[in-house]
């Protein structure tokens, strides 16, 4: 699987919206047949939602969309590496592939002990390895720019 900076691009600009209305600085795009069909940032603060991560606001638009539970042929463009509940959800929904920018390991270097938005140490690639279907994966696309995000959430 190829990944597209166009597609990352507006995801970095979701996550900069996202921090700029007061939540976290976390941007997500679902895209198929080189089309963003739904997109997604985070809405934790906003709806005291603890689900309501990027990633599955974008994956629910998506089906919402498409009237349909599974987002086959569609992928998911993310600017941090999804959590496990995250990751979880698209493979329960038969997406094609993940690519995400910053890491689970930039988050612990630049928030250490503090960094509060995963809580479960598993890291995507775990969580893919161990899936059926099988979904490609990208990971630490465009991952400087992403990781600057996190200069933006607080």
């Amino acid at each position: 699987m190829k990944a597209n900076p166009i597609f990352m691009r507006k995801a970095i600009v979701l996550a900069k919206q996202s921090a700029t209305s007061g939540d976290y600085a976390l941007g997500a795009v679902i895209v198929r047949d080189d089309q963003i069909i739904a997109t997604g940032v985070s809405k934790l603060k906003h709806e005291h939602d603890p689900t309501a991560h990027a990633e599955i606001v974008a994956l629910r638009n998506a089906c919402t969309k498409l009237n349909s539970s599974y987002l086959e042929n569609c992928t998911l463009y993310t600017t941090h590496e999804p959590c496990p509940m995250c990751a979880s959800a698209a493979i329960w929904a038969k997406m094609k592939g993940i690519v995400f920018g910053a890491t689970l390991a930039d988050a612990k270097k630049k928030h250490g002990m503090k960094f509060s938005w995963r809580q479960i140490d598993i890291s995507c690639r775990d969580i893919l390895t161990k899936s059926s279907p099988k979904l490609a994966l990208v990971e630490g696309f465009m991952r400087a720019e992403c990781v600057q995000l996190f200069e933006l959430s607080q």
